[in-house]
Parts: structure tokens; C-alpha cells; sequence
């Protein structure tokens, strides 16, 4: 996949991605003041902002496994990506809006107005941060199904981690503009509003670009076949069966049947995992438990640990306006993380090609690790600032390299999906165990040979080279292994079980990082926790299957 043709059409395929999290960064930066406003107390806002990560966690399941079985004529992931969108859309219509619509539905009563307008801003915060975050997974699905071959899938999903870290770019620099001084805001009513319709424009246009350029493989009805006059029957019991059939096959029919006829068979899969999606997705929660845990705080730290703020201060005292100042700079800090995000998801695929995905996986967790113990040793906030910058190394990487690999074991499920259990099978009165029969795969492309070396009626083999178990058929029937049925798994179900490690490392921070502070007393146990996080997350790294030769350890 080469040329400015094919970058050009993964920028378009992706300009969804970029939208989502322009809108999902702004406003999420942008609802705090808005539900302190309010009058919604500090110890519950980050309560609320957990609704939707929670939510997430439960359906992102179903969504993404949903979305493997849909037969809708527009295809498998679109309809998942045009429900979550409109819940997008809606939220960033609730959320500037939610004190007009609260008056105008409390009918006068000032105490009922109040709190409709809590509860609104709520639904909105939860409907946006739910939708938003969900709605990654049928996309990545999407570029999954479009670019099935190793190469190619590393540069989309490159692509993919560039567009996120363009989107939050501009999403952390749009609510830190004056809008208010503008005549759209003096149209529009303010700068909540104002910031809110750009965010919309362009969350509209991305989504009809995404869905104009994707051409995803959709399972159409069958064609009305014609009589051999040309006539078709004018049964009226035959159009109205005809009409029947066209509505239970659109896509929210389809859609809902499909996630209502999924929800058993979840449990199953959500809990079978295979040994290879379980050890990236355990390395996956620690490193992104590392990457979200300093995110979410770091702005508090530098406002409080390096500028000696108290954020409860008085407005206008020496003490908040140290606060606000690093506040601002941490905000630097975190736009600058972006920068150095995209710049190494633009170079992601050439440093895969040169020192392999397992160097570039660790080297970027081991560069988060230093720059976190860099900072909280250090009360420099020129060197705080740039360790900062470098941990967009990661946030590169667990964007990229996890989705890559995904898409590799779904591609050869057979060698990376199979049960590592030695299984026996009676056929015939011959026992045939798992580790009697072995392919080795030659150095010549596609050459399968059987080992000349052959002792007692087994094919033996040796651990020196890397080795391929088929499976066993007799007329059509499967004889060897009892694993579990992995073949009809699909990668919108991992893929969701990957962006749930996202979900869930954001949950535990917002639940327990607030405890652990004030037991210690400083907030630079945020960022302890974090290099922790992350050293845990290199040790589970060492054990991700990167190719065929690690599945022999």
C-alpha cells in the first residue's frame, strides 16, 4: 500500500477517528466548569465523568461482537458507526443547551429547574463520553476488514493512532480559545455554545467523509427474479411479504436482532479468551493503567507539586494564581505529549520495519517508565515539561502496535488461536495425541515437509525450528483437538475486548487515585502510581506473542 493515493484514502477513512476525538477532548475538557456551575460538588464531578468508561465496559462486548455477526445491506460495521454517532451528536447538542432545556421543561419551579439541568448535563457527559469512546471499536473493525494484509494493517492503524493524536490535539487548543468576543458566539448565545457548533460542524463532516470513502462489503438481499416475461407477481400478500423482508433487513433491525441474539453467546466469549489475546491484553490494562493514570493528573501535579498551588485558594490570591499557572503549563504538557504522539505515529510503520514491533512495544514503555520516575524526581519544570513530551512515545505505540497484532492472529488463526492442551483422540483403535503430528514450515515460501526423522511410527520433530500443527480431518470431521472454537471468532469481539483495557485502566484512577493521594499526602504519588503501572506493564510485555517463533516458549 504505497503512494498518495493510498494515504490519501486512509486519511479520509480516518478523518472519523480524528472527528471523534476532537469532540470527545473538548468536551470532556470543557464539562468540569460547566457542571460545577451547576452545582455539582467537586468529590462527585469525577463520579460522573466515570459513567461512561463504566458503560463502555458493558457493551463494548456486545457491540463489537454484534457487529462480527450483522448482515445488514449496509454492511457489518456502518450501522454500529452511524447509531453511535447520532449519540454524539445528541450530547454535544445536550451539554451547551442543558439550562434552555431544563427551563423550558420545569414549567417555572427554580429547585426542579436545577436539577434537570444537573441531570441533563449528566446524560449528556455520559451519552458523550459512551458513544465516543465505543464508537472507536466497529472503526478499527472497519479498517480491520479493509486492510486485512500484515503491512498494510500496521500502516492503516498508524494512520489510525495519527489521527487520534491529531484530533486531541486540536481538541485540547479549542476550548482554550476565546470564542466569547466573536460575532458567531453573539449569534449562538456564548462560549459553551459557540465552542459546541464548531464541534458538531465537524463531527458532521467527518462522519459523512468516513462513510462516502469506506466501501465495506455488505451482504445484500437476494435479487427478485423476474418471470420470464419481465413481470414481477402482483400478489398483495407477495409485496407485502417482499416489504416485510426489506424492513427486517435494515440496518437498525439488523442491528438490534443481531445484539439481541449475541447477548448469550458473550458470557462465553468474553471469558474464553485465546492465550495470545489474553497476554496482550493484560500487558495492554497495565501500560494503558501507566498512560491514563499520568494523563488524567498531570495538570493537578504540576498545579500543586511543582507551582505550589492550593486550587481551593481564593481567586486573585498568590496561591491560585500558582495553581492556574500550572495548570496552563501543564496543559502545555499535555499538548505537547499529542505533538511527539503523532510525530511517532507517522514514523511507526518505518520503526516497525527496522527493530521489529517487540523492540518498539518495549523501548516505548521503558521510555514512559523513565520520564515518569524523571518527574517525580524532578522539580525542573523545563525537564518536567519535556518528559512529559516523550511519553507520546506510548501513547503511539498502545494505539498501533496491540490493533496490528490482532489483525495478524485473526489472519492465521490456526497457528496463533489453537488450544495448547494435549489432547487425545480415539479413532479407529489408533491414539492420536497432539504432539505426534508436525508440519515444519521450510525456508521456501509455502514448502511444507514432513521431519525425515521417524522412530516409532510418530512423526517426531525438533524445537529448533518453528513448528505449524494443522488440524486433523477424516471425511470433513475434525479428529485431534477438543479446543474450544476459536475459528468463528471474530475481531470486532477482540477489538473490543482491547479498547475495554482502555475503558478499564481510566476506571480505576477515577475510583481509587483520589484515595491514595490523600493517604500520602502529596500528589506525586499520581505519578508514582503511573511509573509503576508502566514497569508492570514492561514485565507482562515480555510475554506478548510479537510472531510464531514466541509461541515455542
Amino acid at each position: 500500500m504505497t503512494g498518495w493515493r493510498s494515504q490519501w484514502r486512509l486519511v479520509l477513512l480516518n478523518s472519523l477517528t480524528c472527528g471523534l476525538e476532537i469532540c470527545v477532548a473538548a468536551g470532556i475538557t470543557y464539562v468540569p466548569p460547566l457542571l460545577l456551575e451547576a452545582g455539582v460538588e467537586e468529590q462527585y464531578m469525577t463520579m460522573v465523568l466515570g459513567i461512561g468508561p463504566v458503560l463502555g465496559l458493558l457493551f463494548i462486548p456486545l457491540i463489537g461482537s454484534a457487529s462480527d455477526h450483522c448482515n445488514s445491506s449496509y454492511g457489518r460495521r456502518r450501522p454500529f458507526i452511524w447509531l453511535l454517532s447520532l449519540g454524539v451528536l445528541l450530547a454535544l447538542f445536550i451539554i451547551p443547551h442543558a439550562d434552555v432545556l431544563a427551563a423550558n421543561l420545569s414549567w417555572g419551579s427554580t429547585r426542579r429547574n436545577q436539577a434537570l439541568q444537573v441531570g441533563l448535563l449528566i446524560l449528556g457527559v455520559g451519552l458523550l463520553d459512551f458513544c465516543g469512546q465505543v464508537c472507536f471499536t466497529p472503526l478499527e473493525a472497519l479498517l480491520s476488514d479493509l486492510y486485512r494484509e500484515r503491512d498494510d494493517c500496521g500502516q492503516a492503524f498508524a494512520m489510525f493512532s495519527f489521527m487520534v493524536s491529531l484530533g486531541g490535539c486540536i481538541g485540547y487548543l479549542l476550548p482554550a480559545l476565546d470564542w466569547s468576543g466573536g460575532l458567531l458566539s453573539f449569534y449562538l448565545g456564548g462560549q459553551a455554545e459557540c465552542l459546541f457548533s464548531l464541534l458538531i460542524l465537524i463531527f458532521v463532516v467527518s462522519v459523512l467523509v468516513t462513510m462516502k470513502v469506506s466501501e465495506e462489503p455488505s451482504s445484500t438481499l437476494e435479487p427478485v427474479l423476474l418471470e420470464p416475461r419481465g413481470c414481477i407477481p402482483r400478489s398483495c400478500c407477495y409485496l407485502f411479504q417482499c416489504k416485510l423482508r426489506a424492513l427486517k433487513s435494515g440496518p437498525l433491525m439488523c442491528l438490534l436482532r443481531t445484539c439481541w441474539s449475541m447477548t448469550p453467546a458473550i458470557y462465553s466469549s468474553y471469558c474464553h479468551v485465546p492465550r495470545v489475546m489474553r497476554q496482550l491484553c493484560l500487558a495492554q490494562l497495565c501500560s494503558w493503567m501507566g498512560v491514563m493514570s499520568f494523563m488524567l493528573f498531570y495538570t493537578d501535579f504540576v498545579g500543586e507539586g511543582l507551582y505550589e498551588g492550593v486550587p481551593s485558594a481564593a481567586p486573585g490570591t498568590i496561591l491560585r494564581q500558582r495553581y492556574d499557572e500550572g495548570i496552563r503549563m501543564g496543559s502545555l504538557g499535555l499538548f505537547l505529549q499529542c505533538a511527539t504522539s503523532t510525530f511517532f505515529s507517522l514514523v511507526m510503520s518505518r520503526l516497525v520495519h527496522l527493530f521489529g514491533s517487540r523492540v518498539v512495544y518495549l523501548s516505548s514503555m521503558v521510555c514512559f517508565t523513565f520520564s515518569a520516575l524523571v518527574i517525580c524526581l524532578s522539580k525542573s519544570v523545563l525537564l518536567v515539561t519535556a518528559m512529559s513530551a516523550l511519553t507520546g512515545f506510548a501513547y503511539a505505540t498502545l494505539q498501533t502496535l496491540p490493533y496490528t497484532l490482532t489483525c495478524h492472529y485473526h489472519k492465521e488463526k490456526e497457528v496463533y488461536m489453537q488450544n495448547s492442551k494435549t489432547k487425545k483422540t480415539h479413532t479407529n483403535g489408533f491414539t492420536i495425541a497432539r504432539d505426534s503430528v508436525c508440519l515444519t514450515l521450510d525456508n521456501g515460501p509455502g514448502d511444507l515437509n514432513h521431519k525425515s526423522d521417524i522412530s516409532n511410527g510418530h512423526v517426531s520433530y525438533s524445537r529448533d525450528e518453528p513448528e505449524y500443527y494443522p488440524p486433523l480431518h477424516q471425511n470433513g470431521a475434525t479428529l485431534g483437538l477438543e479446543s474450544e472454537d476459536f475459528e468463528k471468532r471474530g475481531v470486532g469481539l477482540d477489538f473490543a475486548i482491547l479498547d475495554s483495557t482502555f475503558l478499564l485502566s481510566q476506571v480505576f484512577p477515577t475510583l481509587f487515585m483520589g484515595m491514595i493521594v490523600q493517604f500520602t499526602e502529596s500528589v506525586t504519588t499520581y505519578i508514582a502510581s503511573s511509573a509503576i503501572f508502566s514497569a508492570i506493564g514492561i514485565y507482562f510485555a515480555t510475554h506478548i506473542i510479537f510472531d510464531q517463533k514466541d509461541l515455542r516458549s
